[in-house]
């Protein structure tokens, strides 16, 4: 069989057996339904399905969490097992440093991926049996939040790989992790914000936004969910935004895979020439 896929399945089981799947999928689904129940309360008044609502809240919780996670799980995964002497020991079986680094990235995503399915669909199934049954329709932007996420989340793995790579010691692969989220989620979007208010459009205009917010894979991932469809993005209060963006959807799923190959590929050259 494929090294690759041979440390795909390590990763996926080690998952299992450290209930990573369980308690992020469980953390999800609660957090999703939360969101849900509470924000679709007058949603019967105003003849709009649940999920449709959902989608908007569902989109500031993952910029958040999904971000978080992707680090927890990637922060570590080469530094922590060169620390622990178990790289060592995987590179002396007949198996390549790439695809070391490709079959932890999978793995990882692999269960990144089964959680947020799992805890966003169970969470929008939950959703709409609560309030009159399944509305097939609604579900288009609801999986493409799903599809959305694991990507926002691969390239926040990705980031987390290359971070793994560089350093020496887990405790400084953290500690940069943390940052990096910090920055991408929080900071990013206020200094930016603080520019705009500063500038009053005079040199930060509407083409010039739009290339800034290219920069961040939160704001990519904000822009497809609450401007891809039109529901979507009048609940969301960017009916305006999605107008003046200018963006296409193929574009931002574009620098979106942008976000996960271009880092990715740096910490597997990063990787391939670090001494153990």
């Amino acid at each position: 069989m494929n090294p690759v896929f041979i440390i795909i399945g390590k990763e996926i089981r080690d998952g299992l057996r450290n209930r990573w799947v369980l308690a992020v999928t469980l953390l999800l689904a609660a957090l999703a339904l939360s969101l849900g129940f509470l924000g679709s309360a007058p949603t019967g008044t105003v003849k709009v399905d649940p999920l449709t609502v959902t989608v908007v809240s569902l989109s500031s919780l993952s910029i958040f969490l999904v971000p978080l996670i992707a680090m927890l799980l990637s922060y570590d995964a080469i530094v922590g097992e060169i620390e622990r002497g178990t790289m060592a020991l995987l590179l002396s079986h007949p198996v390549a440093r790439w695809q070391v680094v490709v079959g932890k990235f999978f793995g990882h995503l692999a269960i990144l991926a089964l959680a947020t399915t799992i805890g966003y669909g169970l969470a929008g199934i939950m959703l709409q049996i609560a309030h009159g049954g399944i509305d097939v329709s609604a579900w288009v932007p609801f999986i493409f939040l799903i599809v959305a996420s694991i990507l926002l989340g691969a390239s926040f793995l990705s980031m987390g790989y290359l971070i793994s790579a560089l350093v020496q010691e887990r405790a400084t692969a953290a500690g940069i992790a943390i940052g990096v989220w910090l920055f991408l989620v929080v900071i990013y979007d206020m200094a930016l914000l603080g520019i705009l208010v500063a500038d009053q459009g005079r040199i930060v205009t509407a083409p010039v936004l739009n290339i800034v917010l290219l920069f961040n894979p939160t704001d990519v991932y904000r822009l497809l969910n609450l401007t891809g469809y039109e529901n979507v993005s009048m609940f969301a209060g960017m009916a305006g935004l999605s107008e003046q963006a200018l963006m296409p959807l193929p574009l931002l799923f574009g620098v979106q895979l942008l976000w996960i190959a271009a880092p990715f590929a740096l910490a597997a050259a990063a990787f391939r020439r670090r001494s153990l």
